[in-house]
């Protein structure tokens, strides 16, 4: 068992039914996405119980191996950014603690959501697609799944049909828009219903992708 993660969270106002699991990007903590539950206005909002966990510190290898909150290792600044798949399930089994929190709870984990940016979106692709049970729903933003060889064999047949948007800025400089599009490509050559979206800015967020996620969000949080 992974020691339990350092959390942010938005305890529900009204009865607890659904969770949103939300993953910073390399070098951010829980906080980098707390602002942004209110500007999607989401209509089950006073429901959702949302979680930002913040990714343990450990060196990494392209920043000089200077130690910072990553969810993994990123070996190579190259145009395929490559990763530390080991890395990768381990973040991602301690996603899945979190996930297990929350069934515990009572929450069914279809109406769990996972969500992420950048390094945090990878993790949330791999652990909703691995994940044994069905959840509501996948947000990847500004990222990719480096873990795509593994894919055939990880993936768990429970979330086949999982809705997913991916969602990703054309001027990006540090994930480039096509590993975005090639991530898409394959889940949706795999069949999943995976909704893409780009937009035209760098490595963040803008007030039209807000407005998108919480079109997709309001269509499985009812």
């Amino acid at each position: 068992m992974h020691s339990p993660l350092s959390t942010v969270e938005i305890q529900p106002k009204a009865e607890h039914r659904y969770s949103i699991i939300w993953l910073h990007g390399l070098g951010a903590d829980g906080h980098d996405f707390e602002s942004i539950v209110p500007e999607l206005r989401l209509q089950a909002e006073a429901h959702i119980h949302f979680i930002f966990p913040e990714a343990p510190y450990r060196p990494v290898t392209i920043n000089g191996g200077m130690t910072m909150r990553a969810w993994f290792d990123i070996l190579e600044l190259s145009r395929d950014l490559k990763a530390d798949v080991a890395g990768i399930y381990d973040s991602s089994q301690a996603i899945e603690q979190l996930i297990e929190a929350e069934i515990a709870k009572g929450i069914p984990p279809e109406h769990i959501l996972l969500a992420g940016f950048s390094q945090g979106g990878s993790i949330a692709l791999h652990a909703g697609l691995c994940h044994s049970r069905k959840l509501a729903g996948i947000v990847a933003l500004s990222t990719f799944l480096p873990t795509l060889g593994q894919m055939d064999t990880a993936r768990s047949a429970a979330n086949q049909d999982v809705p997913v948007l991916i969602a990703h800025g054309i001027l990006d400089s540090v994930v480039a828009v096509e590993l975005g599009k090639k991530t898409s490509d394959q889940l949706l050559a795999w069949g999943y219903p995976v909704e893409w979206c780009d937009f035209m800015m760098d490595h963040s967020v803008c007030i039209e992708e807000i407005e998108r996620i919480a079109r997709f969000i309001n269509a499985i949080f009812r």
